[in-house]
């Protein structure tokens, strides 16, 4: 009786062994009888799952090597390699430095300015604004300001924009004139309609299609980039050279760039403190909204747009601000209005455009 059933152990045993390296399958365990005489009861064998791979293999699976299966934030140059028979599969990953190369020269030089904006350029722009009235600011800043419209119109000039190089050249000599030599924007008001505009060499380069170069920030200078650091210097040579003095003496330029400085840090002071105040990395924070600023002056030399209000903090982000607007809905459908509005009040009527 104890043949029939020893038969499929006995072939398991006298099977030849595979050339794989799974081991061969355990022998049938054969338990004693529980009684004399009764016929042996035999285990079955244990069911062996082939062991995975070693980690040295060089054998990838395809399913491993296959775009949906890989790491998407993996490095693309030590990538595994695809099996023979299937294209290399190659992760693409965004260079956050592609817009910022110089990062590491340039989160330095922003942490100095930063200290050295706490420790004297602030304290000095706030003393400014609390001693000097500011009626006495106003005039210095249009003063200035006024001897900056000769840049723009020559720059209006290399760019072809007569209309507006003709613009600039009216409101230069109103303000020059009328204005008291600048102390007072006469063009702005409602009677010439002539207000300020920037412009300057670095307009001009980006205006024919010279790219920004790679992001700078500089110690009490701020954001910039290679293109208009280049074409600062030939603004401001503009007036040292048709004029000469008092645009060449040091204690005019010194004087000159302290106050503008001063004032501007001064004027900025509430929207730097609302940029940084809630920032996790105030660097990036100012690179993205100044780097976004100057593309759209950049866009705006080419493309004549409407210049839209700045949608408020209750606005949804991610609408489109020049998409129609959304009819209203017809029905007063619950899920479309306040959700923290009593439910049993009656529902209002809305009046059908």
């Amino acid at each position: 009786m104890t043949i029939p059933l020893l038969l499929p152990a006995v072939a398991l045993i006298a099977a030849p062994a595979q050339e794989q390296t799974t081991p061969p399958p355990a022998p049938p365990v054969v338990a004693p009888a529980p009684v004399a005489g009764s016929a042996p009861i035999v285990a079955p064998a244990p069911i062996v799952v082939p062991a995975s791979p070693v980690a040295d293999s060089p054998t990838v699976s395809s399913s491993a090597a296959s775009p949906e299966f890989a790491d998407p934030l993996s490095d693309p140059e030590t990538a595994v390699p695809a099996t023979a028979g299937e294209a290399p599969f190659r992760a693409t990953a965004v260079d956050p430095n592609r817009g910022d190369p110089l990062e590491g020269f340039n989160r330095a030089m922003f942490g100095i300015h930063q200290t050295l904006d706490k420790a004297i350029y602030r304290p000095l722009a706030m003393g400014y604004q609390h001693v000097v009235p500011k009626p006495v600011r106003s005039g210095l800043r249009n003063f200035f300001s006024n001897l900056t419209e000769p840049v723009v119109f020559l720059n209006y000039l290399l760019q072809f924009k007569f209309g507006k190089a003709a613009e600039t050249l009216v409101r230069f000599t109103v303000n020059s004139t009328l204005g008291v030599g600048g102390f007072f924007d006469i063009a702005k008001t409602e009677d010439f309609k002539l207000p300020h505009r920037n412009n300057s060499f670095g307009d001009t380069l980006a205006y024919y299609g010279v790219g920004p170069g790679p992001y700078l920030f500089l110690p009490l200078v701020g954001p910039t980039t290679l293109r208009d650091a280049l074409g600062g210097p030939v603004d401001g040579a503009v007036l040292p050279v048709s004029i000469g003095k008092p645009f060449t003496d040091w204690r005019y330029q010194f004087s000159s760039g302290l106050i503008t400085g001063l004032d501007l840090r001064a004027e900025s002071d509430p929207e730097l403190r609302a940029l940084f105040g809630g920032a996790v990395d105030p660097y990036a924070t100012l690179r993205s909204v100044w780097l976004q600023n100057r593309a759209a002056e950049v866009s705006d030399l080419h493309h004549h747009r409407p210049k839209l209000q700045s949608p408020s903090e209750l606005d949804d982000p991610l609408r489109d601000p020049g998409a129609p607007a959304a009819p209203r809905p017809e029905s007063g459908a619950r899920e479309l209005q306040d959700p923290l509005a009593d439910p049993a009040a009656p529902i209002p009527a809305v009046t059908p455009y």
